[in-house]
């Protein structure tokens, strides 16, 4: 399937200017111009991450995304690693059309950002920070299910639950995370209102994703129940893959996050493990395969279009 095939319009389209409302997560050194030019060239979003807080280098990694694609990509601003910098500046001046925020209040940027024609959509955990999100006036919604991978909410609600909670109460365009993984995952979002699916897990794992293969294999063995929620009574918590040093941690209801997280180079490209915390969510369970970018798009696509088919087909146009 040729990126444009069977597009899918909507709002979150028409913000983004994909063909298909699927976008990037913006995970901490790993989102960078590799992983994101492979998934904007296959149609998705492409997102260049902040949180990393190494702003010489995300400069670099923007520079290096126009030489990858022509097509749109977007930024994610996560607001409490980048205080007291220029990045509002500089996101600005990239003449991106599309970024999300997360990790603070989007009330210090929205503005800033929408009077230079920017959409902004927030990431929230509950539907108290939605809310809180809404009355800053955000374009849109990045709502992000307890299953999901990487920093959480310390009370976890799952897509499920936490998705049409949201949508009952609002009408701006939402894009779902936490579970999403392929055209069935992407139909159930769209069925409880959501316009478009966020993929972490999925990409970290995929071809062009930077982190060394230990990490992808373990993902890909994973069962379902290979993750642990870490740091609950604490913030952040986070979702992990299984491993010795994450449960060990398991038990503890706080502890100290960047002791466990000081080696975390050997762990994201050196392979080591045991480094550091492998953030990752429930959906490894139904990660089977290394796949491309292009490859997971691709299936994903055709995959929404023949179950939403096939749903039409045996409950809205039955034989009478």
């Amino acid at each position: 399937m040729s990126v444009n095939e069977r597009a899918i319009n909507n709002r979150v389209t028409a913000m983004t200017g994909t063909a298909y409302p699927i976008i990037q997560a913006p995970m901490g050194w790993i989102a960078r111009a590799q992983l994101a030019s492979a998934v904007s060239n296959a149609g998705g979003l492409g997102i260049i991450e902040t949180s990393s807080g190494e702003l010489d280098n995300i400069k670099a990694e923007v520079a290096k995304m126009r030489e990858l694609t022509d097509k749109p990509f977007g930024m994610n601003v996560a607001l409490s690693y980048v205080k007291g910098s220029s990045i509002i500046d500089f996101v600005i001046e990239q003449g991106i059309k599309f970024v999300t925020t997360s990790s603070g209040s989007p009330s210090v940027c929205t503005e800033a950002f929408q009077q230079a024609g920017i959409k902004v959509f927030h990431v929230v955990p509950t539907l108290e920070m939605a809310q809180k999100a809404l009355d800053a006036g955000v374009d849109g919604l990045v709502v992000e299910g307890g299953e999901g991978g990487g920093f959480k909410n310390p009370s976890p609600v799952s897509t499920m639950v936490l998705l049409p909670l949201i949508r009952a109460r609002t009408d701006v365009p939402i894009i779902a995370a936490g579970g999403i993984c392929d055209g069935a995952s992407m139909a159930g979002a769209f069925a409880m209102g959501a316009e478009g699916v966020q993929m972490g897990t999925r990409m970290l794992s995929c071809a062009e994703s930077p982190v060394h293969d230990n990490w992808k294999q373990a993902i890909v063995a994973a069962r379902a129940t290979d993750t642990v929620f870490l740091n609950q009574q604490s913030r952040p918590a986070f979702r992990a893959l299984r491993t010795a040093r994450t449960t060990e941690l398991e038990p503890l209801g706080k502890f100290e996050t960047m002791e466990h997280m000081a080696n975390l180079m050997d762990l994201y490209f050196g392979g080591d493990m045991e480094a550091a915390i492998p953030l990752s969510g429930q959906v490894v369970g139904r990660i089977d395969a290394i796949k491309s970018a292009a490859d997971i798009i691709a299936e994903t696509v055709s995959g929404f279009h023949s179950i939403v088919a096939d749903l039409s087909a045996r409950y809205v146009n039955q034989p009478t």
